[in-house]
């Protein structure tokens, strides 16, 4: 059951993925910088965090966060995609902005994991 559960939080979250990604897309024009990406990438791992954060501090359900962390997150963040971004990046002579991606990707992700799991500790 929990196989199939997942496998439904995936594809919501892929599903989900598209639609902040075509939003995000839609507003921000004329630049580079893969803003859609990071953001997503980011508030996946702000989640991810708070759902660990949850089960340590809250005696929250596993099942739970496999589900939701391992299933919808999975589905909804792309670390491929941020990858091929970059070195796109790359390919077109912008390695600043390139770095800055990358950078900004693994910073970002991994602060925001801190943050939901520090959120998860005073909820």
């Amino acid at each position: 059951m929990i196989v199939l559960l997942m496998a439904l939080a995936g594809a919501l979250g892929a599903v989900c993925r598209f639609v902040a990604d075509s939003l995000v897309k839609s507003k921000v024009r004329g630049t580079l910088f893969p803003w859609a990406t990071v953001g997503i990438n980011i508030s996946g791992s702000l989640l991810v965090g708070f759902l660990a954060g949850l089960v340590m501090f809250a005696e929250g359900s596993t099942d739970l966060q496999t589900v939701i962390g391992t299933g919808f997150c999975g589905g909804y963040t792309t670390f491929s995609t941020a990858s091929f971004e970059t070195v796109r990046l790359v390919q077109v002579g912008r390695r600043s902005l390139a770095l800055a991606t990358a950078v900004g990707t693994l910073a970002g992700s991994v602060g925001a994991c801190a943050a939901g799991f520090v959120l998860a500790g005073i909820v």
